[in-house]
């Protein structure tokens, strides 16, 4: 079924790892997508390649949403090209710089919480005039938000922010008729995570996790796809953790 069917999507960092996975779903599904990329247009080529070749609709835009700007501006191309409706808006984009407290640069810091909290924050605000009721709104948090995993303070609060958001956006937008919920993956087998590639850091993963393997971005965009459905009309403030129970 096309549960999404004459939906429309924006997926920022969609040109690799599980903002992509949230963007295939997202169009199998029905839903028009609109995939982000701040540098990788190739891959976003591809992407967009992909959701067409299986019969879906789909067409690339670009914004670095680490430039103060870079909301507001992505905001307005997105108007250009889909008018005045955006169904759902999935925003993935995040970046990762681990490091110790004492290894942590204020330019590493200040970078962080552009793109993981700043971007979505203005992101959303931009782009409330066109959305409405039955609107949904995704955010990607983290396990790290809530479990001390690696060594990334700076990153784990970014994404304490973003569920922080997700209660705030949730409560204010909640008489619009707007949901907002978050995905807090787990370790995903992605370019942010290569310590999955060698044996000690799959073996690191597996042993915090109920389910022994390692998860694959698909996993995390069905549950993207999910909250954005129907299926999900009374969920909303809800931070989802897609982490094969990790940390339990």
């Amino acid at each position: 079924m096309k549960e999404l069917a004459g939906k429309t999507a924006l997926v920022t960092g969609a040109s690799r790892g599980i903002g992509r996975a949230s963007a295939i779903a997202l169009a199998r599904a029905g839903a028009g997508v609109l995939i982000h990329y701040s540098s990788g247009e190739q891959e976003a080529d591809a992407v967009v390649a992909q959701i067409r070749a299986a019969g879906g609709t789909a067409q690339k835009v670009q914004a670095n949403l680490l430039d103060a700007d870079g909301p507001h501006r992505l905001a307005r191309v997105v108007r250009e090209v889909i008018g005045e409706r955006l169904d759902i808006l999935v925003a993935n984009a995040g970046i990762s710089r681990p490091a110790s407290i004492e290894e942590t640069t204020v330019e590493d810091f200040d970078a962080l919480f552009a793109v993981n909290v700043r971007a979505p924050f203005f992101l959303v605000q931009q782009l409330l005039p066109v959305m409405c009721k039955g609107s949904s709104i995704v955010l990607l948090s983290s396990l790290a938000a809530r479990a001390a995993v690696g060594s990334m303070p700076a990153y784990a609060s970014t994404k304490g922010a973003v569920d922080t958001l997700v209660t705030h956006f949730a409560s204010a937008l909640g008489e619009r008729g707007i949901r907002v919920n978050a995905i807090a993956p787990g370790v995903v087998d992605t370019d942010m995570s290569n310590f999955t590639k060698t044996e000690a850091g799959r073996a690191a993963t597996l042993g915090m996790q109920a389910l022994k393997r390692v998860a694959q971005p698909d996993d995390i965009g069905d549950a993207v796809a999910f909250l954005a459905s129907d299926a999900a009309r009374w969920i909303t403030g809800e931070t989802l953790h897609v982490d094969g129970g990790s940390k339990l």
